[in-house]
């Protein structure tokens, strides 16, 4: 197990330096293409939380790693609806510019890439080459954006998720097919007791009598979001996506949640909150607006708790990673790899835990919206 963990830890330190060597070349003090390492050396100012901010956002390709200083991604498919229809050109075509300097024309339109936010291009650029404008009140590009509805890196990993996902069901279920009365082996073995989990203590504990047709529910739940954490933590591949850490992967999960228990709830679930019974009539009012909303903060809670618990593990790994470049000594090394080590172990640990609490509420929420009321 041990060996396994070092494994694991030294794809992702190692990667974790090729990453900030090379994302960080977008917020030296020159805005060149000068890798980390180069702007250290002419006493560049490194800006950590810039790199991390970039590392944990969304992308419109998938960078791998740099080569001879020149950055080796895979470009992914830009897809925008603009006034005209639909536009669909690949990602490599924007070259790696973030600052609008380079102009893509699809389409009998010109974009530019800001930041990984793609905007209709100015039909002349500005003293710096930029063909965008900016709004001098809200400091924010000015240019209007086509409605972006691209396979970016996140999207990309959440589909790759999905095949992991239904490879290790169908295996399973080749393996029960072929000796249906033999114990679970390989990967029967271990998604069995993962399934005899999540159906038993989590859906009939928490949800009761009619727990059976809300288990195909908990069970995609919970293996999406161990899933997309599990790789979330390998850098090298899938390319150090966050897909649990974008907070509109977790918002859809919570409205999920949030759909499936009001729609299930019965007349007593909604009798509790609108009229709550065996209480002073004076008091029922206020707690109608409390328990009101109480319908809405349990779903934002369920977003909020995932997306920060996973985006806090990236942020503090790489602010650890970063500390070799912030004193730019070798000896901080020893530090930042023991302690990288300790939270990268840790965030096993949590990206069990939060697929668990997420499915655990959700079973709770839709248990109490089914329960039927005892006299």
């Amino acid at each position: 197990m041990i060996k396994k963990f070092s494994f694991l830890f030294g794809l992702f330190f190692f990667s974790s330096l090729s990453l900030l060597a090379s994302e960080g070349n977008d917020y030296t003090a020159h805005h060149n293409d000068t890798t980390i390492m180069e702007a250290l050396e002419a006493k560049a100012d490194f800006d950590p939380a810039a790199v991390i901010m970039h590392h944990i956002a969304d992308s419109h390709g998938w960078h791998l790693f740099d080569w001879n200083d020149h950055p080796v991604s895979i470009p992914l498919p830009v897809i925008l609806y603009t006034k005209q229809g639909l536009v669909v050109f690949s990602s490599s075509s924007f070259h790696h510019d973030e600052e609008g300097t380079h102009v893509v024309e699809a389409g009998g339109q010109r974009f530019v890439n800001i930041h990984e936010k793609i905007y209709y291009a100015s039909e002349n650029a500005n003293e710096h080459g930029v063909f965008s404008e900016m709004d001098h009140e809200t400091h924010e590009v000015a240019n209007a954006k086509p409605w972006d509805i691209s396979i970016t890196k996140n999207v990309a990993s959440l589909l790759f998720g999905a095949v992991v996902i239904l490879l290790l069901f169908l295996s399973a279920a080749r393996s029960y097919k072929k000796n249906p009365n033999a114990a679970p082996r390989g990967v029967a073995g271990f998604v069995e007791p993962l399934v005899v989990f999540v159906r038993d203590d989590i859906a009939k504990n928490n949800i009761g009598p009619d727990y059976k047709r809300f288990v195909p529910l908990l069970l995609t739940i919970f293996f999406f979001i161990l899933i997309n954490n599990m790789l979330g933590l390998v850098p090298l591949f899938p390319g150090g996506a966050n897909v649990t850490g974008n907070i509109a992967v977790t918002m859809v999960l919570a409205v999920v949640a949030f759909l499936v228990t009001n729609f299930n709830g019965n007349k007593h679930y909604w009798q509790h909150i609108f009229w709550m019974p065996g209480l002073p009539v004076l008091i029922r009012p206020l707690l109608t607006i409390v328990e009101f909303i109480g319908i809405f903060t349990k779903p934002f809670s369920l977003m909020i708790r995932l997306f920060a618990n996973i985006t806090a593990g990236h942020i503090i790994v790489l602010s650890l990673v970063s500390l070799v470049f912030i004193f730019e000594t070798v000896w901080v090394s020893p530090v930042s790899v023991l302690l990288t080590l300790f939270i990268s172990v840790l965030e096993l640990l949590v990206a069990a835990l939060q697929a668990y609490i997420f499915t655990l509420l959700t079973a709770l929420y839709i248990g109490a919206a089914v329960h039927e009321e005892h006299h």
